[in-house]
């Protein structure tokens, strides 16, 4: 027993003490650092030789800085879920602050000079989960900044319970209002020091609520985030339904231990088809599908030892990119397979929730 518990001793120094070095070895990467255009997202960046949690973190910072100094907007698919998932990645390598300033500079600056319509919607919501992810992350308690955020996302709720969202087409995240809504349920519900119970939140959640019984899931992708938000809002999806769900994501695993993004769209209601006409990539695993469904199973308490998620964990550390991204090709229309930057914070945010990052995880059970 003693034994074996300095090995563990000994380990875990070795994995802390080897993330320290590598993270003073690695200069922070600023906005000055990136260029001044995107980088092309490709399929054919050969496989990394080994796993490296700092070239994550690197990449992540590039895509998010780069997207920052080009777009100058906060969006779903890279700068939002670089706020969730940056931080579990601290120890490895050092950020420059500058997304977190950016996503502040919103309620802090910009929404006090002209505040947000419901219009814009999809702003709030996207801040708002960044930030709030972020405190969960990093403090574990919710900063002013960010509750202000919180606050306007109802300033902008239509009546309905919905808010405006992207319609570009891009599935599973800018094609209709239903992920914006479980994206806000999920945030809310999240939130640290108990948000969710303030008057706002509650009127808010309440007609949020109608919304989603007056427009029922579409495909397994909807179904997936109904559980997963539902497992801090209630009244959203039963425990049935959660499980249900569940077991649909489990048993579309592949035989490589990876899942498949398009795998979750193959049943949406009323059809959904790529632009070129081809049949969705279902065999195909991805960094979105596995990361999307090892957190979710994590947070409906599946142990990181259930041979599923260790299979999931294997697949992740070894199709990791040289440049540090998990590839995950746009599943249905061209959109220059941006997801892959949400796909790779996934990515992270599971194997962070699986134990294998040395911190601790706000995810999962």
């Amino acid at each position: 027993m003693r034994i074996s518990i300095l090995k563990g001793l000994i380990g875990g120094f070795f994995f802390v003490s080897t993330a320290l070095v590598a993270q003073s070895q690695n200069p922070v990467i600023t906005l000055e650092d990136v260029p001044d255009d995107l980088q092309t997202i490709t399929p054919d960046e050969p496989i990394a030789a080994e796993f490296s949690p700092a070239k994550a973190a690197q990449y992540l910072d590039q895509a998010s800085l780069t997207w920052q100094k080009k777009k100058k907007c906060a969006t779903c698919h890279t700068n939002m879920s670089y706020m969730m998932a940056r931080p579990a990645l601290s120890s490895f390598q050092k950020d420059s602050g500058e997304v977190r300033a950016f996503y502040e500079a919103y309620p802090n600056e910009h929404w006090k000079k002209k505040p947000p319509s419901e219009k814009q919607g999809f702003w709030t919501i996207v801040v708002g989960t960044g930030l709030t992810f972020n405190d969960l992350q990093t403090t574990g308690k919710l900063s002013d900044v960010t509750r202000e955020a919180l606050d306007l996302i109802w300033t902008v709720q239509r009546e309905d319970g919905g808010w405006r969202w992207p319609h570009c087409d891009y599935a599973p995240l800018e094609i209709d209002d239903h992920f914006g809504v479980t994206l806000a349920a999920l945030t809310i519900g999240i939130a640290p020091d108990n948000y969710a119970e303030t008057p706002a939140a509650k009127a808010g959640l309440e007609k949020l609520r109608g919304y989603l019984k007056n427009d029922p899931p579409k495909s397994l992708h909807h179904r997936a985030m109904l559980a997963w938000c539902s497992i801090r809002v209630d009244g959203i999806a039963t425990d049935a339904e959660r499980a249900k769900a569940l077991e649909e994501l489990m048993a579309l695993q592949l035989p490589d231990g990876g899942w498949s993004t398009a795998s979750f769209l193959t049943d949406w209601r009323g059809g959904i088809k790529r632009e070129d006409g081809k049949p969705l990539d279902v065999k195909t695993s991805d960094g979105y599908g596995t990361g999307f469904v090892t957190i979710i199973a994590r947070e409906m308490e599946v142990p990181a030892n259930d041979p599923r998620l260790q299979k999931s964990v294997a697949w992740l550390k070894s199709n990791q990119r040289e440049g540090g991204k998990w590839f995950t090709k746009s599943p249905v229309n061209h959109a220059r397979n941006l997801i892959s930057n949400i796909g790779s914070a996934y990515a992270v945010l599971a194997l962070q929730a699986c134990g294998e990052l040395g911190e601790t995880s706000p995810l999962g059970k």
